[in-house]
């Protein structure tokens, strides 16, 4: 279960979240199986954050900072993720179903049996990234950066599509 005091400290918006984390830059934030689905989390530094299990449905992300972050089991159907730091992010078994990552920074993220179908990762840097068993059925893909990406097991493919 997530801190209350973190999830709190989220609920009064991005500006009062961010200033936190500026004074408590060690503190790793707890938002396990927190519900957010809608939230604007744009520009959020929730580097390092613990979102397991947590239901990011519809997020409006773009520029947000996971640097690092846990989101093993997250639901992220339709969230937008446009430029957002997923730089060595663990979205095992994720849901990023019609997830907008277009130029999303995911080098060394951890994607393995995550359902990106239909998601957007045109321009997305997957430098290094574990596809292993995900599924990309539909995910678009011109211009990401693949190179060094694992794509192992079924049903996933890594290339570039239309």
């Amino acid at each position: 279960m997530a801190n209350d005091e973190h999830l709190s400290l989220l609920r009064q918006g991005i500006s009062a979240w961010n200033a936190w984390r500026e004074a408590n830059p060690t503190v790793s934030p707890d938002l396990r199986q927190a519900s957010l689905a809608g939230f604007n989390l744009h520009d959020a530094n929730l580097t390092g954050a613990n979102l397991q299990e947590a239901d990011l449905t519809g997020v409006q992300a773009s520029r947000v900072h996971l640097f690092s972050a846990n989101l093993h089991k997250a639901r992220l159907q339709d969230a937008n993720l446009q430029d957002a730091d997923l730089i060595g992010a663990n979205l095992q078994l994720a849901n990023l179903q019609h997830a907008n990552l277009q130029g999303a920074l995911l080098l060394l993220a951890n994607l393995e049996g995550a359902n990106l179908q239909a998601a957007d990762l045109r321009r997305a840097d997957l430098r290094e990234a574990n596809f292993a068993r995900a599924n990309l059925d539909g995910a678009l893909m011109q211009d990401a950066d693949l190179r060094g990406a694992i794509a192992l097991g079924e049903p996933s493919s890594v290339e570039s599509r239309s």
